[in-house]
């Protein structure tokens, strides 16, 4: 293929990545890389430019910006085309310039020898020559070609660049979390300085590949299986383990049989909850391999990588590795820091608050020889990865968003009349529906009506609590407005359908005391109450007219009168009061009672019976409004607990307590976790059938050593 089709197949790409500016410079630099490396060839007798274009593709998987992808076509024009600095300024501004003049000098630099020192300080002349970490993208990327085209070097040469490779960029790419990168980098430097060991686990992989294959698939199959069942979200990668990694457990004293992850799954889920009942289903299915469990998104490596390792015998005795992980864990986990730095420079403002970043985290990188996994992991997340994207108004205002805001949470940071108005979005340039997820550098424009007003719609995706509550306070206005227009109509219709005048019976005084007894505000609370079906206009009038009941005789009354019928029946809801099936029943969230525990209804002002506990520390002091309640035979459905374990300090011990959970038909659904004098206590969420299921469940953790308390909220 001619280089100039490879060129246009990767244009074709970043077309759907940048703007259309930005794709020009990419085409400026092509031409101009072109150019300068006319006739020229490499060592294995292609076409020089196949060089920076291999580099070129390496970057797009990295989600680098356009000047990034520009540098890394005329990357070598300075040192191998007799290009200057002021050249390339001239054309294609300081930003691209500057990474190109740094890669320069960097590319100039060798090892002296192959000791850890010389290492180590080529590292740090590297990391501090990088004033832009985007160099380093660069260099990494720039190495990884030549390493797959390393075969055309003599064999000194080729020595050179594995040794500088292994032991001053791995480790810089193992810093910055560029897993892809440093896998495909391992594997082709053990090629190179091992080719004995190389083929020989090559050939032991290739021997059982169609084994493998199938072992993997079935595998995949089942996990798809229980994971559908249980309506969690999900894809599935799955991968022989990379031939670097088996070498170095080899040579770390593992013999082939006890490499436990050969076989390899990642589980892609949504939410960091379903990560851990992904690991409880497929540990209550499949025995785990002791001490195979790692929990890295409680407590993540070093360069900020998270996600759930497990290992597992599999149905067919084969072992199996399995990561658990979410979307953004995955990206990070193959991109690395690459995927926190994928922004547009249109504007100055942004470009000082990214170039602050950058050098916040070349500092890090710099000292980070000398940091504890802790206080790295805290200086990165405290500096530098954080999840905000700074926007622009078209007067150049910048303001800071959310990841994932949209046109709507931006037109409600402005104010909240524009975003009652807002009818449309302008980002840059182009009209976006108002969903449209913004980006760093975005330039929003928002179209507003004076008739225009918000949609409900819009709660389903604005991620602000600030659009969500005004979105919900205009509604809630809207609504209150209807609701006491049609309460006032049907409170006149009920006067004129008595014959009886509005001032003879409600006069001030008397809205006065019916509210008090009510707790209501005014008349139009009272209004409201009475358009939403809380209390009836009769039940107002009787209220006006006879002056001593309350809303609580009321249905007291109506539950006493259905009392004498004793037989049971198959209602709906899971709690009778009485027999009686049209009263409002709810449990309550203070104490989640359960079937099976001993209950009492709390008469609540118009919204029917909330069901407690007995033993419900809200109930204390009450006396009054408590009705007697009892649970529906004929019920069935499950409900939810809170149950508290308190544990030793040490291991993360929730896979044991998920697998006993999962194991007594007991669905956890939620996790906290928090660490007090010496403890981890973990609040679970759970969800069950009745009380004799929990009860069993909580029993059965106290037999754990490691568990010194377990306790229902």
């Amino acid at each position: 293929m001619q280089i100039d089709e490879i060129f246009e197949g990767l244009l074709s790409k970043c077309e759907e990545y940048y703007d259309q500016d930005e794709v020009n410079l990419i085409r400026k630099a092509y031409l101009f890389g072109k150019e300068k490396h006319k006739d020229k060839k490499r060592l294995n007798g292609t076409d020089y430019m196949t060089h920076p274009l291999g580099v070129m593709e390496i970057l797009l998987d990295m989600s680098v910006d356009a000047s990034t992808i520009a540098a890394s076509l005329i990357h070598e024009t300075i040192n191998h085309a007799g290009a200057t600095k002021e050249e390339i300024l001239e054309a294609f501004g300081s930003d691209v310039a500057n990474i190109v003049a740094t890669i320069s000098k960097i590319n100039r630099l060798e090892l002296t020898d192959d000791s850890e020192y010389s290492a180590m300080n080529l590292r740090k002349v590297l990391v501090g020559m990088s004033e832009d970490i985007r160099v380093l993208f660069l260099k990494l990327a720039d190495r990884l070609h030549n390493l797959r085209t390393a075969d055309a070097l003599n064999p000194e040469d080729r020595k050179r660049k594995v040794n500088e490779t292994m032991t001053v960029l791995i480790p810089i790419a193992h810093r910055l979390g560029m897993y892809k990168i440093k896998g495909e980098m391992e594997d082709l430097c053990l090629k190179y300085s091992k080719p004995d060991v190389y083929e020989d686990i090559l050939e032991r992989l290739n021997a059982t590949e169609k084994e493998l294959k199938t072992s993997l698939e079935e595998m995949e199959e089942s996990i798809s299986e229980m994971l559908t069942e249980q309506n969690i979200p999900f894809r599935i990668k799955s991968r022989v383990k990379s031939v670097y990694s088996i070498y170095n457990k080899l040579n770390n004293g593992k013999t082939w049989e006890k490499i436990y992850d050969i076989l390899a799954l990642r589980v892609i889920v949504e939410k960091v909850s379903e990560c851990y009942l992904t690991v409880g289903l497929i540990h209550a299915k499949y025995r785990p391999i002791p001490g195979r469990f790692k929990d890295y998104i409680a407590m993540p490596k070093q360069n900020m990588y998270q996600s759930l390792h497990t290992g597992v015998f599999g149905p067919d005795g084969h072992k199996y590795e399995v990561q658990i992980r979410t979307e953004e864990m995955d990206e990070f986990a193959e991109k690395g820091v690459a995927a926190h730095f994928a922004y547009k420079e249109k504007h100055q403002v942004i470009k000082n608050i990214m170039e602050q970043k950058l050098e916040i985290f070349r500092n890090l990188i710099e000292s980070s020889d000398h940091l504890s996994d802790i206080e790295f992991e805290s200086d990165v997340k405290s500096d530098l990865l954080n999840d905000s994207i700074y926007v622009f108004t078209p007067k150049g205002d910048v303001l800071e968003l959310p990841k994932g805001a949209t046109p709507i949470d931006f037109a409600y940071r402005i104010h909240t009349d524009v975003g009652d108005k807002t009818v449309g979005a302008i980002v840059n340039d182009t009209i976006v529906p108002l969903n449209y997820e913004l980006s760093n550098n975005d330039v929003v424009k928002i179209k507003t009506s004076n008739t225009g007003t918000p949609n409900k719609e819009w709660l389903s995706f604005v991620k602000t609590s600030h659009a969500k509550n005004k979105i919900k306070a205009y509604f809630s206005k809207q609504e209150k407005e209807v609701y006491t227009e049609r309460g006032k109509t049907i409170l006149n219709n009920e006067l004129r359908k008595r014959k009886m005048s509005f001032e003879t019976v409600l006069s001030n005084e008397t809205v006065k005391t019916i509210c008090n007894e009510l707790k209501l505000q005014d008349l139009d609370d009272l209004y409201f109450s009475i358009g939403t079906l809380r209390y009836t206009a009769a039940y107002i009038l009787s209220l006006a007219t006879e002056g001593k009941r309350d809303v609580h005789d009321v249905l007291l009354e109506k539950v006493l009168a259905k009392s004498q019928s004793s037989t049971k029946k198959n209602y709906k809801s899971d709690v009778l009061v009485n027999n009686e099936e049209n009263i409002m029943v709810s449990l309550a969230k203070c104490c989640h009672p359960v079937r099976g525990d001993e209950i009492v209804g709390f008469v609540t002002k118009g919204e029917g019976v909330s069901v407690h506990r007995k033993d419900c520390p809200n109930l204390k002091n009450e006396t009054e409004r408590l009705i007697d309640v009892e649970w529906n035979v004929a019920g069935d459905n499950t409900y939810y607990a809170i149950v508290t374990v308190v544990c030793e300090m040490g291991k993360n011990y929730l896979l044991d307590i998920i697998g006993k959970a999962t194991s007594k038909d007991v669905y956890v659904d939620a996790v906290k976790t928090k660490e007090k004098d010496n403890e981890t206590i973990y609040e679970l969420t759970v969800k069950m059938k009745n009380r004799d299921a929990l009860e069993n469940f909580m029993d059965s953790l106290k037999a754990f050593k490691f568990i010194k308390e377990v306790k229902r909220k």
